[in-house]
């Protein structure tokens, strides 16, 4: 148990290295928790630094996602080692969601941190390749349809969810548990979007289809 709370830790302090705030520091100290939208994601990003900023700060999210599932669980740490009592899985699992969060609770910068989509996205493009495909083309149609971003966002994260149920159960219910917690996850911290969204009072991005006359 030792390895996995180590990894778990390791792993949420690389998931609260947002890209955004490191990047930010050499453009001009820039925080977006303090413009625009107050989230230090992307999509604020590139509302209030434009769109080079904004992919700088995708890259950084969404990489750090796939290096923790990636280099983490296979770390032989000083001293711990591997414990060959440990599920392996639960093991990639478990470090999959200390990073996102690590994203949205953040130790180096007051626990103020993001939203995880980003972060989220990376981990399931490396945990499950096959269904990655259809859940971002879900994510980019729901955008172009609504204009949306956060509900693109939640909406994605629960089809993932379900369509981990639908093609790798029984087999791997670790991976559907951890797609379930994700979900509920991201859910929770898109809440106040969710809030704008029945006031009919949150930022639309583009022209939606639903919208246009």
């Amino acid at each position: 148990m030792l390895e996995l709370g180590l990894k778990f830790t390791v792993a949420f302090c690389l998931g609260s290295i947002l890209g955004s705030l490191l990047l930010g520091h050499f453009h001009s100290g820039a925080d977006l928790r303090d413009v625009g939208s107050r989230n230090p994601g992307a999509t604020n990003a590139l509302r209030t630094h434009g769109k080079v900023f904004a992919l700088g700060v995708m890259i950084v999210d969404v990489g750090k996602g796939i290096a923790a599932v990636l280099i983490i669980p296979g770390l032989a740490l000083p001293g711990i080692g591997i414990d060959p009592e440990i599920n392996r899985a639960w093991i990639v699992y478990s470090v999959a969601f200390a990073a996102i969060l690590g994203h949205v609770f953040p130790v180096w910068y007051d626990f103020r941190g993001g939203k995880g989509g980003a972060t989220a996205a990376g981990i399931i493009c490396c945990l499950a390749p096959l269904i990655a495909g259809p859940v971002i083309g879900l994510w980019v149609l729901l955008i172009l349809l609504t204009g949306l971003v956060g509900l693109a966002t939640v909406l994605a994260t629960i089809g993932a969810a379900a369509l981990i149920g639908a093609t790798r159960l029984p087999a791997e219910p670790g991976l559907f548990v951890f797609a379930c917690l994700v979900a509920v996850l991201i859910t929770y911290t898109h809440r106040s979007n969710i809030r704008r969204m029945l006031d009919g009072t949150e930022a639309i991005v583009g022209r939606p289809l639903l919208r246009r006359k």
